[in-house]
């Protein structure tokens, strides 16, 4: 079974773990399609239609916890 999405490499997810700005940004990057998707909030036009729209306060809201989880992220050595 193929994967649709790659997964994140783990030299990637030490690297942020450990404070690096790219490989941070690279994650926020992967799970953008999904924070969107789950900021989708319906809202209505002047028509009084209602479209589903990207509710930006809560896209950057998802975002800045995915950042502090990556940055309090603990990696632990096997024993």
């Amino acid at each position: 079974m193929t994967a649709k999405h790659p997964m994140i490499p783990f030299p990637v997810i030490v690297r942020a773990a450990d404070g690096d700005i790219e490989a941070v940004n690279q994650i926020v990057r992967h799970y953008s399609g999904f924070i969107a998707s789950r900021s989708m909030r319906p809202m209505k036009d002047e028509y009084g239609n209602t479209h589903m729209v990207v509710d930006e306060t809560l896209r950057r809201r998802m975002e800045a916890r995915l950042i502090a989880k990556i940055l309090s992220f603990e990696i632990r050595e096997p024993n």
